[in-house]
């Protein structure tokens, strides 16, 4: 089980019993691997997607990025990956789906970014 000692111990207060915290702490593996199966099927599908990243190499407000690949991994609650580009790479994790329809999402991206970032397959959806 993931919950944290405290956590555990707020839900028991709550009325969970061990099955009832067993069980939703599967739930929450389950969605976060649900989640990072669609974050990749979005970046496969794209081979250019754009971006809300501020770099300094770019003066465009939503720069294109071309996709190479969006690798994820799980573990439990957890979700960590890189996400490679034409040129470059950066770790990312806690990624989400923005907009499911529209393919807009979010990851957390480390160096040299830090900070989250919205993905879509067009411009448009970032305005």
């Amino acid at each position: 089980m993931h919950f944290d000692q405290r956590t555990q111990r707020a839900l028991r207060e709550v009325g969970l019993d061990t099955d009832d915290l067993r069980r939703a702490s599967e739930l929450v593996v389950d969605a976060v691997s649900a989640d990072a199966e669609a974050l990749e099927t979005v970046f496969e599908r794209h081979d250019t997607v754009y971006s809300d990243m501020d770099l300094a190499h770019s003066s465009a407000d939503y720069p294109e990025h071309t996709v190479e690949y969006l690798d994820v991994t799980t573990h439990a609650d957890e979700m960590r990956g890189w996400l490679r580009f034409d040129t470059w790479g950066v770790p990312v994790e806690d990624g989400r789906i923005l907009d499911a329809e529209e393919e807009y999402v979010e990851l957390t991206v480390g160096r040299p970014i830090h900070g989250r970032v919205r993905f879509a397959p067009d411009r448009e959806t970032l305005r």
